[in-house]
């Protein structure tokens, strides 16, 4: 009974790594040639894990990613030329506290939804808040929180996030709201966060795809000074090899 009401404590306590290290230990008939300062510190490593774990699980879910692709899974063989040793550098996620910005830029199909997806993905490995949103949807999103009067909020958490990723930027001309939104988006992580952006336009035709010059200038002066610029080319990958990237 007094084990019962010490792993109700536990739980109340949101020590639940530690009830399933706990009652683990209980099934294993080795255990008791165990020190109790060991099995004390398999618990709390396990708890650690299982904390861990959580927290990871829960990264994942609010960075709406369409999927979990793995940086370990580059195909850097395929030709579309991909600077192997600029990437493998991503890889560490120092990157993203450096607060730099990563470019992908190249023809539909070459693997850049995928590869900007991989870098979050393996950002949130490490701990780090991201957010992925396609342009199209963003200047959605944006746009009805400008009429629902929930802007106010919405900005202030996005500049809140450590990776900020942007599919598919610049594919139609921004209205005059949008690149202004996108413009404040842009004030607010300068230096202070990190974002990731694909386009199939090469950087030179942004500034026209954003419109008026003055905002274009500063948009670019923010996204592109000092970030990582990946340029692909190359046949469609979905034709080769089925979308692997």
């Amino acid at each position: 009974m007094m084990i019962e009401q010490t792993l109700d404590k536990l739980r109340a306590l949101r020590l639940s790594g530690m009830v399933e290290a706990y009652q683990q230990q209980t099934e294993n008939s080795d255990i008791a040639s165990i020190s109790f300062e060991e099995r004390l510190g398999l618990m709390v490593d396990q708890h650690w894990t299982w904390r861990e774990n959580k927290a990871l699980a829960r990264r994942l879910k609010n960075s709406r990613l369409d999927s979990e692709p793995c940086v370990e899974d580059i195909n850097y063989r395929y030709p579309r030329q991909l600077d192997g040793t600029k990437m493998r550098s991503l890889l560490s996620s120092e990157w993203v506290t450096q607060h730099l910005t990563v470019i992908f830029t190249g023809p539909t199909g070459i693997g850049k939804s995928w590869l900007i997806q991989a870098l979050a993905h393996k950002a949130c490995r490490d701990g780090f808040s991201v957010l992925y949103r396609p342009a199209g949807k963003l200047c959605r999103e944006l746009a009805a929180a400008r009429v629902d009067g929930s802007l106010g909020k919405l900005l202030p958490a996005m500049a809140r996030l450590d990776v900020l990723v942007i599919d598919d930027f610049a594919m139609n001309p921004l209205e005059d709201h949008e690149r202004r939104l996108f413009l404040e988006i842009c004030d607010d992580r300068y230096r202070r966060r990190s974002t990731v952006l694909s386009s199939q336009l090469p950087v030179s035709s942004w500034h026209k795809q954003i419109g008026d010059p003055t905002i274009a200038d500063s948009i670019l002066d923010r996204l592109v000074h000092s970030a990582y610029r990946f340029e692909l080319d190359g046949e469609s990958m979905r034709k080769k090899q089925g979308g692997r990237s």
